[in-house]
């Protein structure tokens, strides 16, 4: 049995086939190339999936890398499915999940990504990776590329957090910002890599290896559920690679029979100031237009125009789903009520998903039967300033004030 079962590559859009392994950006036609993988040789079964260790490459079979001696890693993947009892209770959808992926290597779930797509472009000798990020993305992708020997180069808006320049920094990436945003940064990366051989554009979807690693997550969220799906998956999108992961992850799993019933229903969720994907969705449309002025405290949603805004909407079609779109104010609240009642301090991206529940509740698209998965694809630790404190200062010869409803601080209560 073949470690990977990685067939070949074809464009979702025009059909073409291509060498999995060559080096690969996107088809001639700009769609992205997604990984196909030959079901029929994969002999292993959920039961053999069992006794593997508790990290992504457990799924190697449907992953892209053809030798376990080319697998980069960190340890990453297996991250908690939490059920939130008391904020279910608050939202009125008492089976409430929360796939969190703060747990994982670099703090975020782009380390998924990252681990699949430099393992594969190592395996293929590729010698340096070069990407524009909102700043999560490149902290991952540079810490993957030291970890396998290879040059990094970073481009990321000057307004990313400052905690991923400081990763990529500390991996020795090539580093720089950029007065603008994520598209700004992608066009100086192109046109540094036309002029630098052997770095390969590993930007958004303009690689095809990214979004298997992404995918894993649809893997565990089933596996974790006995290899049952739920009925919805609510996801912060942005660039969307991790919705269209989930879905093609699902897609497999029923190909292969490991799990049977429906798809769950995929729910997009955009920040106000940065929506492209629900405008497209509420118009029915196949593909997206930018977002003029994009803005949200959210910074890894701030994606004007997704590549592969095309394979998002065909998901969220395909599965019954929808898009739906949160305030800043929203998300941020719904930060601190996680935190409060349930003590997980998550990311704005993520809580803006708790947001959506909360809304889509109210307006009766999900009811209180509906076993929801949300995707909190990273910890708060990377936005501190989304959560103000204002702790009163005492003097060492000083006390604390008891408890009492004029004590605001101390009669906080969930």
């Amino acid at each position: 049995m073949p470690y990977s079962a990685l067939s070949h590559l074809d464009c979702p859009r025009c059909g073409a086939r291509h060498d999995a392994d060559r080096v690969q950006g996107t088809c001639s036609c700009g769609s992205p190339l997604l990984a196909r993988y030959d079901l029929r040789r994969i002999r292993v079964s959920p039961r053999g999936i069992a006794v593997r260790p508790p990290d992504l490459w457990r799924y190697h079979e449907l992953l892209p890398v053809r030798e376990p001696g080319h697998v980069v890693s960190l340890g990453e993947g297996m991250t908690p499915l939490l059920a939130l009892p008391r904020l279910g209770r608050a939202l009125g959808v008492p089976n409430l999940l929360m796939k969190d992926e703060s747990l994982i290597p670099t703090g975020t779930f782009k380390a998924r990504g990252a681990a699949v797509g430099v393992s594969r472009a190592a395996e293929l000798g590729v010698s340096a990776i070069a990407m524009p990020t909102n700043g999560n993305a490149g902290a991952a992708w540079s810490a993957y590329a030291a970890r396998a020997g290879l040059r990094s180069l970073i481009v990321m808006p000057a307004a990313a957090p400052a905690i991923t320049r400081a990763e990529c920094a500390a991996a020795g990436a090539e580093l720089y910002l950029v007065d603008g945003l994520i598209g700004d940064a992608g066009r100086l990366v192109a046109a540094a890599v036309r002029q630098r051989p052997g770095y390969q554009d590993v930007a958004t979807l303009r690689e095809p290896y990214r979004i298997e690693g992404k995918k894993t997550m649809g893997l565990e969220i089933a596996e974790q559920l006995g290899w049952r799906l739920p009925g919805v998956i609510v996801y912060p999108t942005g660039g969307g690679v991790g919705i269209i992961g989930i879905y093609k992850a699902l897609r497999e799993l029923l190909e292969l029979g490991w799990a049977t019933g429906d798809l769950p229903r995929l729910v997009a969720v955009q920040p106000d100031g940065c929506a492209p994907i629900v405008k497209a969705f509420q118009a029915g449309a196949t593909d997206s237009e930018p977002w003029p002025d994009p803005k949200t405290v959210a910074f890894g949603l701030t994606v004007p125009k997704a590549l592969g805004d095309f394979l998002i909407l065909d998901a969220l079609y395909a599965t019954g789903g929808t898009a739906v779109t949160v305030t800043d104010e929203a998300l941020l609240a719904d930060q601190r009520a996680v935190a409060r009642l349930e003590g997980s301090f998550i990311c704005p991206e993520g809580a803006a998903c708790f947001a959506a529940v909360r809304q889509l509740r109210a307006a009766g698209w999900l009811s209180e039967t509906d076993e929801v998965v949300v995707l909190n694809t990273g910890t708060g630790l990377i936005y501190p300033d989304t959560i103000p404190t204002h702790a009163p200062l005492l003097p060492p010869s000083g006390s604390i004030p008891p408890l009492s409803p004029r004590n605001p601080i101390a009669a906080v209560r969930p």
